[in-house]
């Protein structure tokens, strides 16, 4: 287990409480028992235990999956929506809560479940990040191996209850970093978000009742008592220094009475128990297979029922389209023209939107002040009202407003989100994200340079709303709509400003807008597009 260096360091002898020829005992009843598992083979293989851990400080990750080569990284597989049309959160993470005693090899299972699920977006939040501080007495008694770390005082179960629910929902969480060797929280909290399956592990894991609600499948894991004193033993003597007296010290005072009182009575609770850890393959295919079962019952399809909605409804208040100048139109001429080449594409585009930002900006909260001006009068003028202005961008179109946006707001922060079609499914999945600090409390201008159905852009309103991104805060910009999309937007989220040049009415069966303006992307760009210029995957959203 991943204990405090003044932890607890043994484990008792004794028997495990299974036979050593059982592979895994499956309990309870409902319907998210282990019910169809015959049907579903797991997607990649099992592997040999992992290397020992060491470190000290707690292991909390989200690892969306990548491959990294010299020269760039490819995103390998995204998210697919996790809300419904309305803009709800519809499909929770599957939480999965792995409890055993110390050195049972829980994370050896928990990574071991990971590498076999083989889907994207996956959490291990351990419970070793919610440590209590402890204070100066506490620490004292640490370090003479005098405190109690297995003991449930010793966590912080309602920030742990409060984390994981909020991360079951999908919203985006802080989870605090513990250091082992000063029995403290670092200032730096690390970040998770966009879980489609969450691997909580720890030895006090069914030891809340709140907590139990929240794990939908719970995994006891097993090991030959005399196996975890091996591990402890040879842990604490080589890698912390230890002597074997107050290993044994601290394993009569605190570990034994710890398991024997909190933990070994919570299989109880277990759905799976795992005799042999990492070592049992039967058991963990059961898991895997059993995950993957529920994940397949969770799918959502956002993008059909996108397209049959809202058809004859008048447009939203919250949208505001650029008045159609000559100017203004004539820019349209030119942009929207397939023989238009690339610079004169470029150029005018560009123009568009400046023009648009500007726009933008209008809608911003003002409140009046009065400054005085050179020639010592007074003048009453007006200035932001609020925090600052972050601008975020929907790869890999929407990043070409990035310059017209810092050309017209001084110093503003920008970040960045991933949305891509999966042309199996043809849903959109959220692939990659970066978010500046504090967002929550800016004005964030979404930047996309089409919008043709809204499921991008209903993504990206959805990543911002779960980082706690206030919806009347949010304005989306683009150079081009569909009426479609402006209605998906507007529906699900009514308090979102959705600003424009230009509302076209039909989206063709291939969700192209029409008239449109072809590939954004691809002519933008200068890359390789159909002959047609329609608009697709990348530059178009769909």
């Amino acid at each position: 287990r991943q204990v405090p260096p003044s932890s607890p360091s043994t484990t008792p002898t004794r028997p495990s409480s299974l036979s050593a020829g059982q592979q895994c005992i499956c309990s309870g009843s409902g319907d998210d028992s282990l019910d169809g598992l015959s049907n579903h083979v797991p997607r990649c293989p099992l592997t040999p235990s992992l290397s020992p851990r060491k470190r000290t400080t707690s292991q909390s990750k989200t690892e969306p999956p990548l491959l990294r080569t010299s020269k760039r990284t490819i995103y390998t597989a995204g998210r697919p929506p996790w809300y419904n049309v309305t803009g709800t959160t519809f499909k929770e993470a599957f939480v999965i809560g792995l409890c055993g005693g110390s050195a049972s090899g829980k994370t050896t299972v928990a990574n071991k479940i990971i590498e076999a699920l083989d889907v994207p977006w996956v959490v291990l939040l351990s419970m070793d990040s919610f440590y209590k501080v402890l204070n100066k007495e506490e620490q004292e008694l640490a370090a003479k191996n005098e405190y109690n770390f297995d003991h449930p005082d010793a966590f912080d179960f309602e920030l742990l209850v409060n984390i994981l629910r909020k991360l079951k929902k999908g919203k985006s969480i802080k989870v605090p970093v513990y250091d082992f060797t000063t029995h403290s929280r670092r200032k730096e909290w690390k970040t998770v978000y966009g879980a489609n399956v969450v691997i909580f592990e720890g030895i006090l894991a069914f030891a809340n009742k709140e907590l139990l609600k929240l794990l939908d499948m719970k995994v006891f894991v097993d090991t030959d008592s005399d196996i975890r004193l091996i591990r402890r033993l040879k842990r604490d003597i080589s890698q912390r220094g230890r002597d074997i007296s107050g290993i044994i010290k601290q394993y009569n005072k605190f570990v034994k009475p710890a398991f024997e009182q909190y933990i070994e009575p919570t299989v109880q609770v277990a759905d799976i128990v795992v005799p042999r850890g990492g070592e049992n393959f039967v058991a963990l295919d059961l898991i895997v297979q059993h995950v993957h079962s529920q994940l397949e019952k969770r799918e959502i399809t956002v993008r059909s029922a996108l397209a049959s909605a809202h058809q004859g409804q008048p447009l939203p208040k919250t949208l505001s389209v650029m008045e159609s100048t000559p100017q203004v139109r004539g820019m349209h001429t030119i942009i929207r023209n397939r023989e238009t080449n690339r610079d004169e594409f470029i150029f005018y585009s560009k123009r568009l939107m400046r023009l648009l930002i500007e726009h933008a900006l209008s809608f911003l909260p003002l409140k009046s002040v009065s400054v005085e001006t050179p020639q010592g009068s007074i003048y009453e003028g007006k200035r932001l009202c609020g925090n600052r202005i972050t601008g975020v961008s929907i790869l890999r179109a929407g990043e070409t407003m990035e310059q017209a946006l810092m050309a017209v707001c001084k110093d503003i922060r920008l970040g960045k989100i991933l949305i891509q079609t999966n042309h199996d499914t043809g849903e959109p999945e959220l692939h990659y994200l970066r978010l500046p600090k504090d967002i929550s409390e800016d004005y964030v201008i979404l930047m996309d340079s089409t919008v043709s159905t809204g499921a991008a852009a209903l993504m990206a309103v959805r990543v911002l709303l779960d980082h706690d991104v206030a919806e009347d805060k949010i304005f989306l910009l683009s150079l081009l709509m569909a009426e479609m999309g402006v209605h998906s937007v507007a529906y699900a989220f009514p308090k979102v400003r959705i600003i424009t040049t230009a509302v076209d009415k039909e989206v063709n069966d291939q969700f192209h807008i029409i008239p449109g303006i072809g590939n954004f992307g691809d002519r933008y760009f200068g890359t390789d597009a159909p002959s047609d210029w329609c608009e697709s995957d990348e530059g178009m959203e769909f």
